[in-house]
């Protein structure tokens, strides 16, 4: 099967330890990445979470591309309604000028964030002149292309490669007239029918092949990676006026409703969409989603902070995915 493998981490951090053991294990984690083949590592956006460390995913991009040297690295996503397009533009060139061939820019509508982080975040915004998420995405591409009057310095010799990601028709629609590839947010919206609708949206607008970010974990055994998860559950908080957030925690979700100052509420348990096994079954299951959905790369997001858990499955999809498609290659050339 042709599809590039990637990872998305989201620097967690495990009960008992402090933000530099959860950042180290990101560096760690993405320099085993580069070794065993993976074509991208993808660092996301949080605030105001406890259990993350990655509120700056720029600061931490650089630290990841003086610590390797080939893996492509970059944000998944900077959380775009929080900052100025210009300052963004000028951000992923300086880190496309360190590190040329090698950043990607993705960006997400998403807060990323508490109510009152993303209120403090946004403190010195003039609501007259904010822009809504496309002219955002629109401002950056002006900026990173030198197509507006303000120039985002230094202009690199190559600019970042940009994403949009989304989980809908019209996050689709905007990478597509835009230039941009296009990520859908599988992690946190599985619908097949979806993510059919949105890709062959953005099907009519670019030629470039669909990336499909998805929720994995492996184990050496299938009972084993079941086992592990079977716990595991997402808690969704409805909102008056039909705003949903998925939450990790119940307490979690109650904290997002108190800073969002709203008394009525409701939280649903669900159990999350996670690719789970061997990795000769979670290669069986991608292999099917990219022969439904036709997708070019996949991001693995693991739904797991343990630091032997997620090198153990890393080495187990690139055994068992990265190596399987390299000697399938092989065979054709």
């Amino acid at each position: 099967m042709s599809y590039a493998l990637s990872l998305l981490d989201k620097s967690l951090i495990q009960r008992g330890e402090a933000a530099p053991a959860a950042l180290a294990r990101t560096t760690a984690l993405a320099q085993r990445a580069e070794q065993l083949g993976f074509h991208r590592f993808w660092l996301a956006e949080h605030h105001g979470f406890k259990t993350h460390a990655s509120s700056a995913p720029e600061i931490l991009i650089a630290f990841i591309l003086a610590r390797t040297s080939r893996i492509r690295v970059g944000a998944g996503g900077v959380m775009l309604q929080h900052y100025s397009p210009y300052k963004v533009a000028e951000t992923f060139n300086v880190l496309a000028g360190l590190a040329p061939g090698r950043v990607d820019l993705g960006v997400g509508k998403a807060p990323g964030g508490f109510p009152l982080s993303t209120r403090a975040l946004q403190a010195e915004n003039d609501p007259a002149r904010r822009l809504d998420f496309a002219e955002k995405v629109a401002a950056v591409d002006d900026f990173i292309r030198a197509q507006a009057d303000a120039i985002a310095m230094p202009l690199p010799t190559v600019p970042p490669e940009r994403f949009l990601l989304g989980a809908s028709v019209d996050s689709a629609i905007l990478a597509g007239e835009r230039g941009w590839r296009f990520v859908f947010a599988g992690q946190f919206n599985g619908d097949a029918d979806l993510i059919d609708r949105s890709f062959a949206a953005y099907a009519k607008l670019s030629p470039a092949a669909p990336i499909l970010c998805v929720s994995a974990f492996v184990a050496a055994q299938q009972h084993e990676a079941e086992e592990r998860l079977a716990g595991l559950r997402v808690f969704k908080l409805h909102l008056p006026g039909g705003q949903s957030v998925n939450l990790g925690t119940p307490e979690q979700a109650a904290e997002y409703a108190r800073q969002a100052g709203v008394t009525e509420f409701r939280i649903e348990e669900t159990k999350p969409s996670v690719l789970t096994g061997t990795g000769a079954h979670v290669k069986r299951e991608l292999d099917r989603l990219h022969d439904r959905h036709g997708i070019g790369e996949f991001v693995i997001d693991m739904p797991v902070a343990g630091e032997a858990e997620r090198f153990a499955a890393i080495e187990l999809l690139a055994r068992d995915v990265i190596g399987a498609r390299a000697l399938a290659q092989e065979s054709q050339s």
